[in-house]
């Protein structure tokens, strides 16, 4: 998805969302922008985790035989 898109797609589920709400959402981007590299870290340390599971686990079985 290009980043418009996902512009595109961020605003239409905005336009469903309850005003009540909107507050939330407007903090969380907030903290978000002042936070980015943080947030790339996490989602790279995600990444990792989930695609290398197998290898985490046999290395977690070592350390237990070690």
């Amino acid at each position: 998805m290009t980043t418009e898109e996902i512009k595109s797609e961020i605003q239409k589920s905005l336009d469903k969302v309850p005003e009540s709400v909107l507050q939330d959402i407007l903090a969380f981007l907030k903290q978000a922008e002042n936070h980015a590299d943080q947030l790339t870290v996490m989602k790279n340390l995600k990444d990792i985790l989930t695609e290398d599971r197998e290898l985490l686990e046999r290395l977690g079985k070592i350390k237990s035989f070690g």
